[in-house]
């Protein structure tokens, strides 16, 4: 496991959480009694300049002409078959936020509290990793910007990352 094993390497203090199979960020944020707030949900997208990590709270849904404007152009989800080779240690369709390990700009929305945790998935379904944010922007370095809203607004540029998580995720159920 290539996330744990960065952890270490680097010192950063980190707790692994297991709980019941989740699909979602939200899904996983109650299982484990943590607010969505705190939850990554973590998509990738395909930007003009190729893929990117994009890392939000299971609370939010991203804004894609926000993100069009700073990433230099048209952006749109990536699909599972995309996500796989670059993701090739994890579960299927799942990604994790540390994008700079497989090559890749990390991108973080500022929803996130710079003092808080944050709880993400840890490769598998049944795992999440919590640390410090400070640590996780320490190690990432990830461009920190306002690319997300709270589920609640609904600006109509507005996708919702969980819609295209359980949508990925009902592929992949299909198939087992």
């Amino acid at each position: 496991m290539r996330v744990p094993l960065f952890l270490r390497d680097h010192q950063a203090g980190f707790q692994v959480l297991l709980h019941a199979p989740a699909h979602t960020a939200q899904r996983r944020a109650k299982y484990l009694h943590v607010p969505g707030r705190q939850m990554a949900k973590c998509v990738l997208l395909s930007a003009p300049a190729g893929f990117v990590v994009a890392v939000l709270p299971a609370t939010h849904r991203l804004d894609m002409e926000v993100l069009g404007r700073n990433l230099g152009g048209a952006v749109r989800l990536a699909d599972e078959n995309e996500i796989a080779p670059l993701f090739g240690d994890c579960q299927w369709g799942g990604l994790v936020p540390f994008g700079a390990l497989y090559g890749l700009t990390t991108i973080v929305d500022e929803a996130f509290d710079p003092q808080g945790s944050l709880v993400f998935p840890a490769q598998r379904d049944f795992q999440a990793i919590r640390m410090r944010y400070a640590d996780f922007a320490r190690l990432e370095q990830p461009r920190r910007f306002r690319f997300a809203s709270p589920t609640g607004a609904s600006p109509a540029r507005a996708i919702s990352a969980q819609a295209s998580t359980d949508v990925r995720c009902d592929r992949r159920l299909s198939r087992e």
